[in-house]
């Protein structure tokens, strides 16, 4: 029997790539990051995540593999929860029956979807365009330079921002649970919810920082 052939088997499934994509935005965070402390380092390193081979070949397409699988698992489950609710909300009373983080999983994870297609649109897509179809020189100093183009305009600021919040929404519930769907209930459980806690707050405001940042030195 397939991980994803039952409903457990699909929310372990789920949490794991779930586990999986916090680890890339864990990686992505740091690298951006770098780009408000130093343009050259920031540069180097992404020259090098750009041009080497294994990430490009086969850490890339695991990624986006990855975004997709989850996504459309969680889409499944939301499905199937729908269809399982005989009284959808007779019976709810505020949070004493779910968080508002849990219950609106699946609308948070649209916004986060969205926000996904346009950073595609922002980076990817002018990075393949540059490197396989225009085939230009490589210019290791350029990674810099387009991402505080990108935070220059202040439409694009604030879609970034929005839905950096709703992706603290989405992590402070998904995070923390999926460790509880993978088994891991045990005297350590406590710790690791504040620290999922906390990575889902921080996280997403070092995002923000690093937009603003950017936006406020480019005016």
């Amino acid at each position: 029997m397939s991980l994803t052939s039952s409903s457990i088997g699909r929310k372990v499934a789920m949490a794991l790539s779930g586990i999986f994509l916090v680890l890339f935005l864990t990686q992505h965070f740091s690298i951006n990051m770098l780009s408000v402390f130093s343009e050259s380092l920031f540069n180097q390193v992404s020259h090098f995540m750009g041009n080497n081979p294994i990430v490009q070949f086969i850490l890339q397409p695991i990624l986006i593999f990855g975004v997709l699988f989850h996504f459309v698992m969680g889409f499944i489950l939301e499905f199937q929860n729908s269809k399982s609710r005989l009284v959808k909300y007779s019976s709810y009373k505020g949070n004493s029956n779910a968080s508002w983080m849990s219950r609106n999983m699946i609308y948070s994870g649209i916004v986060i979807l969205s926000f996904l297609g346009l950073h595609f649109y922002d980076f990817w897509l002018p990075e393949m365009n540059y490197k396989y179809v225009e085939v230009l020189p490589l210019d290791p100093n350029r990674y810099f330079e387009e991402l505080v183009h990108k935070f220059e305009n202040p439409i694009r600021v604030t879609l970034y921002v929005f839905s950096f919040i709703f992706l603290s929404l989405h992590l402070l519930h998904g995070f923390a649970s999926s460790f509880q769907s993978v088994g891991v209930n045990n005297r350590y459980s406590k710790a690791i919810k504040s620290f999922a806690t906390a990575f889902s707050i921080i996280v997403p405001i070092g995002f923000v920082f690093i937009a603003l940042f950017h936006h406020l030195k480019a005016v």
